[in-house]
């Protein structure tokens, strides 16, 4: 189970509206999403949550490239919503890099039917590395809006959304959607 909704600001305060991403498969295409809900290319932010397990910000502002947030990478990883914000750039990886290209493999001699080490993961060797349990990018996201690098890490996936819009003064209207 997951929420999605889009808080525009406008002159007028915040607007909310609530999303569907069944037909985002792409960074690109939530980008597009957003900047159709934006008044005057103002700031407008996509919030994400999955099951209170993470939490997801994305900001655009005008015309610059968005700004990601996610609570729990490896969580989000699991999660085809949260695979939407988990880019390479995000990652720290390079765009294209496979995470089980040649030089990832564990080539130890187990690929010949040899048992495998007990302390390899069933996912495989580098599922660990691949996606670093915890927060990765922006924390200082909504710094200007109220919100500090603190406050956002320390944020619980359960009410993660309810205390953004609440501290944006946008509690009503993100509540109206839900």
């Amino acid at each position: 189970m997951y929420f999605a909704a889009l808080l525009a600001r406008t002159e007028d305060g915040w607007e909310a509206s609530d999303t569907e991403l069944d037909d985002v498969e792409t960074l690109s295409d939530l980008t597009d999403l957003a900047r159709d809900v934006s008044v005057d290319e103002d700031t407008v932010l996509v919030l994400i949550e999955q099951e209170d397990a993470w939490f997801g910000v994305v900001r655009l502002d005008g015309e610059d490239d968005p700004r990601i947030y996610v609570s729990d990478a490896a969580a989000a990883a699991r999660s085809s919503y949260g695979e939407i914000l988990l880019t390479d750039e995000l990652l720290g990886r390079e765009p294209g890099d496979d995470v089980a290209d040649l030089d990832s493999l564990d080539l130890d001699g187990t690929e010949d039917g040899e048992p495998a080490d007990d302390d390899a993961d069933e996912d495989g060797p580098t599922a660990d590395n691949a996606v670093p349990h915890g927060p990765v990018g922006d924390s200082e996201i909504l710094d200007d809006l109220g919100v500090s690098e603190k406050e956002l890490r320390i944020l619980d996936a359960e009410d993660a959304l309810s205390s953004i819009a609440e501290a944006l003064g946008a509690s009503e209207v993100l509540e109206t959607v839900r």
